[in-house]
């Protein structure tokens, strides 16, 4: 029996996910310069002063590290609990999002 429709595919959505903390709790590849130390002794993906994720191509939408990317990105999926809390979070933040050439539409999805 198929689940019922969110509303929400990757390729319509302003790559919202990209702005959480994300872990590197595994080893998958992520190149180092998109990696910091989090303070409490962990390691996170770098972000960028805005809030984005720094391995997140701002024209695209797209993930530059894709094949690499950590392990939380990999099992995030599209209209679980955590996506539509944080699509939206983000979409009541920035209401205007979906008429704005600042979050063109990715090509093919950056998460999943």
């Amino acid at each position: 029996m198929s689940q019922p429709s969110t509303g929400i595919d990757c390729a319509h959505c302003p790559a919202a996910c990209c702005r959480l903390e994300v872990w590197c709790l595994t080893e998958t590849g992520v190149p180092e310069a998109f990696m910091r130390a989090d303070p409490r002794g962990g390691t996170v993906m770098a972000r960028l002063d805005d809030g984005w994720c720094i391995a997140l191509d701002r024209q695209t939408l797209l993930c530059r590290i894709y094949e690499q990317r950590p392990l939380v990105c990999r099992e995030l999926r599209v209209g679980s609990p955590e996506c539509l809390a944080e699509h939206r979070e983000f979409t009541e933040s920035i209401p205007w999002h979906h008429n704005s050439s600042r979050f063109p539409r990715p090509r093919t999805p950056c998460c999943g």
